[in-house]
């Protein structure tokens, strides 16, 4: 498939709002973007350092019609870690992780071990997302790819490259996330 095919998909972006340290709850965000046009926005607010992401951000897919989703990394919200895996096996639509810098998992595993009883369980979505691929972009862009070849993202990402090296769902999802929990707004919900 060429890489204008993938300019008509349909790509979701997910991204957390900023919070506290004294925060109970992240806002969290998925926007639902062909080509440049919004379709839908979703919302929903996670537990900070908590497991509920990957339900919450499945609730707010549920009834929409997307071909790939695109996270901003795996955790929101502090350590509330999205499962991509379980994503894809819920939609059985490519999910792509988007880092801006390359993940340092030693020192994410190290963050686990020292602040979470649960560590094991947090970092096993981790180890199942592997490994990290490199985008050629400037500066270059690191992703993880569940249910899509590497080329495929790759295609996918490019795409929706229209303003700068970040998707353009990713892009909007954080502008919206980070304005509606910006300025000290829904600050420990």
């Amino acid at each position: 498939m060429c890489r204008s095919a993938y300019r008509n998909f349909r790509i979701v972006g997910v991204e957390d709002g900023s919070f506290q340290k004294t925060s109970q709850k992240a806002l969290l965000a998925a926007v639902l973007l062909q080509k440049e046009w919004i379709e839908d926005v979703g919302f929903s607010y996670i537990t900070v350092d908590g497991l509920d992401a990957t339900e919450k951000l499945i609730e707010i897919l549920s009834g929409w019609k997307f071909d790939a989703v695109m996270l901003a990394g795996l955790s929101f919200g502090g350590f509330n870690i999205i499962d991509p895996h379980e994503v894809f096996k819920h939609f059985r639509k490519p999910v792509i992780v988007v880092s801006r810098t390359k993940p340092n998992n030693v020192a994410v595993k190290r963050a686990l071990q020292r602040h979470f009883a649960d560590w094991e369980r947090r970092w096993k979505i981790f180890e199942k997302v592997a490994p990290v691929y490199r985008v050629n972009t400037v500066p270059p862009l690191y992703m993880e790819v569940v249910g899509v070849s590497f080329s495929a993202a790759v295609k996918i990402l490019k795409a929706e490259m229209f303003v700068c090296r970040v998707p353009e769902s990713l892009r909007v999802a954080r502008l919206i996330a980070r304005g509606l929990s910006g300025s000290g707004r829904n600050q420990g919900l």
